[in-house]
């Protein structure tokens, strides 16, 4: 029964085919409304996708429409209210609000900070300790993984003058994998794998559970608060259940991100795999009562399983899964006050605060759906 359940876990991950619900709402036919995303398309953002695909925003009465870019452009225009809604990280909403920016977090994605240290298994890194005098490579010296990597360093006695910090752009994998730096920065969600992908079997040092950062979430404005607080409800109420969803079928989510996600891998189909799947479990069952597997059969059943399997596709769900991992709360969405003044302090240390503000109208709970 336990070969069986694997396998079926198996194929619940990797399959990726369910048929989809009806959208709830004609979206074409609705005023659009602009979401602004930072980054690049990607698997990262199956709960927009989710969301999107399944008319939970048309429910609101807007048809979403995505936008990537910069971060720092999407906190200047939610600013202005050229747009009202955009995934903006938790620091960025307590400096914009320092400099007279109107916004407000009103949905937290991330309830772990997806932000890590990466290493080698051959570094001996395992903890903020071991990075004293080595040399550790950071996107530059702004955003989420510097604000991270000088979380990490208080939190344990040690300054940025402890290490020897190189500024590597965003190619950590390439950069660890050409020995340039012993360790980096990174997103836990993608980058580990990427690096064992490419060259080593790698450690990590989760930040989230020494210090409680603010992360992603969804953020509007103040007058979009005021002027329009049933869109602001529904916004956050599509949010939540496409996240939600995610969450509760990860299979669903990957073959959904396929339609905004011109990159991402098509995978093979469930049917190839539950036959291969069927073959390989039968196999194994009769050599549970037999002698055994030789090498020769090992082999053959790994080349049967393997046949219908898109590795990238494998990849791109492990990301997927671990990104989950930082989604999940008891109640999603709801953002703590004391993770804002854990963040605001951190940003006093740095320097990019000069001191305490008022964050009362930073952030609110007040549109998660009961």
């Amino acid at each position: 029964m336990k070969r069986v359940c694997l396998v079926l876990a198996t194929l619940a991950i990797l399959g990726g085919l369910l048929p989809l619900a009806a959208p709830a709402a004609a979206q074409e036919d609705l005023p659009e409304l602009t979401l602004f995303l930072g980054f690049v398309p990607n698997v990262q953002f199956a709960p927009i996708y989710m969301a999107i695909d399944k008319g939970y925003f048309a429910e609101a009465g807007v048809n979403v429409v995505l936008e990537y870019g910069d971060e720092n452009l999407g906190v200047e225009r939610i600013s202005v209210n050229d747009l009202q809604f955009g995934i903006i990280s938790g620091e960025q909403v307590i400096l914009g609000r320092a400099g007279g920016r109107p916004l407000v977090y009103v949905f937290e994605w991330y309830q772990r900070y997806p932000v890590g240290i990466v290493a080698p298994v051959s570094a001996g890194i395992t903890t903020a300790a071991d990075l004293v005098g080595r040399t550790v490579g950071i996107p530059g010296r702004y955003g989420a993984s510097y604000t991270g990597l000088r979380a990490l360093l208080a939190a344990n006695g040690l300054t940025e003058a402890d290490l020897d910090v190189q500024e590597i752009g965003y190619n950590a994998p390439a950069m660890i994998c050409a020995g340039r730096v012993e360790a980096a920065v990174i997103y836990l969600p993608n980058e580990p794998i990427q690096v064992e992908e490419q060259c080593a079997a790698v450690t990590t040092i989760d930040i989230a559970p020494q210090v409680d950062l603010l992360a992603n979430g969804l953020v509007t404005n103040e007058q979009t608060i005021a002027e329009r607080p049933e869109l602001v409800r529904g916004m956050v109420s599509g949010l939540a259940r496409g996240l939600a969803d995610v969450i509760a079928n990860p299979d669903e989510a990957m073959r959904v991100s396929r339609k905004f996600v011109e990159t991402l891998p098509a995978g093979g189909s469930r049917v190839d795999l539950a036959i291969a799947a069927e073959e390989v479990l039968d196999a194994l069952q009769a050599a549970a009562t037999g002698e055994g597997l030789s090498a020769d059969s090992a082999a053959a059943l790994a080349e049967t399983l393997g046949a219908p399997l898109d590795h990238a596709e494998v990849i791109q769900m492990h990301v997927l899964l671990n990104s989950i991992e930082r989604w999940r709360a008891d109640r999603l969405g709801l953002t703590d006050p004391a993770s804002w003044d854990v963040t605001m302090q951190t940003l006093i240390e740095m320097g990019l605060l000069p001191g305490p503000i008022d964050l009362s109208g930073a952030y609110t709970n007040d549109f998660l759906p009961e």
